[in-house]
């Protein structure tokens, strides 16, 4: 087991990820008209992951869905080789200001591709994350609208691939609060991306800085995989329970996604061909559909998590998938679901 599971968590490299995928001909998109925000990908270039640039991302919503404007999400891409160590993110920042210009030009798509930046900054820094945060707000040129700060952490399968080495209980950490204050002072949304152990310390942040505009990634990261495998129902029990707990607070908004990471467990990375919409949505609807009950529509935004999420599926499958679960979902509420909370959350332009 331990084999598979190591497997499953370690990334396929783009070749054979491209050549797994191929086995299931593409779906038609369904709704193609319905206008998407997504509000969660990235772009990247590393040995481990592969490339992920402007061209890979724009073939992915090439798919047919109507996907009319994006958020990029922090994932330690280009920092800046040189300078202060706290301004590397910096670079971040310039790098896919670089790749949204290119896709404002008009000559490949009309989506406004990064029309909103969430970056990275090392809050441990405190009040001193002031003159970074400054920084990229100045090399967003009008798209950076916030942070990520991940700070998922186990002792077990799942720790060994975070991306980055955290410690547990990073959100109750003072020196962090200290700089997390700052975001707040300068207008900023925070996105927090963790395991689902760790929902209780973002419930007591949210209720320390109830003005502070939060946002929960991938569902709140209910982990399926190490200690955790085989325990669906526990897990399922304790991360609803959670969930119900963070819904209460306000501020805090769900992001409906990142079920195809292979940390859920759902072991999809190991079938023989990639999994259609119909069978995506019959086992996803759990997560998805406990998480509007409890936010409501106008405080949940689905989102592509891609390419992490192509680990299971493809771009058009993955949004076929999300469109079966509100099938009977009113006008309004698929509004607020698939743009009009995205729109909200990160300032952005509304369909």
């Amino acid at each position: 087991m331990a084999a598979r599971e190591y497997r499953g968590l370690a990334y396929r490299n783009n070749t054979d990820l491209a050549a797994w995928l191929a086995k299931r001909p593409a779906e038609q998109a369904l709704e193609p008209d319905l206008p998407i925000i997504d509000p969660h990908h990235h772009l990247w270039h590393t040995e481990a992951r592969g490339l992920y640039f402007l061209p890979e991302l724009l073939k992915d919503f090439g798919g047919g869905h109507n996907i009319v404007s994006s958020v990029f999400l922090e994932c330690q891409a280009m920092f800046r080789a040189s300078g202060p160590e706290e301004m590397k993110p910096v670079g971040e920042i310039e790098f896919v200001v670089g790749q949204a210009a290119i896709a404002a030009s008009g000559q490949f798509i009309r989506t406004r591709v990064c029309e909103g930046i969430i970056g990275w900054v090392d809050l441990l820094l405190g009040a001193k994350v002031r003159d970074v945060l400054e920084a990229e707000i100045a090399a967003g040129g009008g798209r950076f609208r916030g942070v990520r700060y991940g700070t998922s952490w186990d002792e077990g399968l799942a720790g060994k691939f975070v991306s980055r080495a955290m410690t547990a209980h990073r959100l109750l950490d003072p020196r962090l609060r200290e700089g997390f204050a700052v975001l707040g002072q300068m207008g900023l949304t925070f996105d927090s991306w963790h395991f689902h152990p760790q929902l209780p310390d973002l419930i007591d942040l949210a209720r320390a800085f109830p003005n502070q505009t939060i946002v929960c990634d991938h569902v709140g990261g209910a982990l399926g995989v190490g200690q955790y495998a085989g325990r669906q129902a526990e897990v399922m029990t304790q991360w609803k329970k959670s969930i119900g707990e963070l819904a209460r607070c306000p501020n805090v908004n769900m992001k409906l996604g990142g079920l195809g990471m292979t940390s859920f467990g759902f072991g999809f990375e190991f079938e023989d061909a990639p999994p259609s919409s119909e069978k995506l949505a019959e086992t996803w609807r759990p997560y998805i559909e406990t998480c509007i009950e409890a936010f409501g529509a106008n405080r949940c935004m689905f989102e592509s998590n891609f390419p992490p999420d192509k680990q299971s599926c493809g771009y058009t499958e993955l949004w076929n998938a999300f469109k079966r679960l509100t099938r009977n979902a009113s006008a309004d509420e698929k509004r607020a679901l698939y743009s009009g909370t995205a729109a909200r959350v990160y300032k952005l332009q509304a369909p």
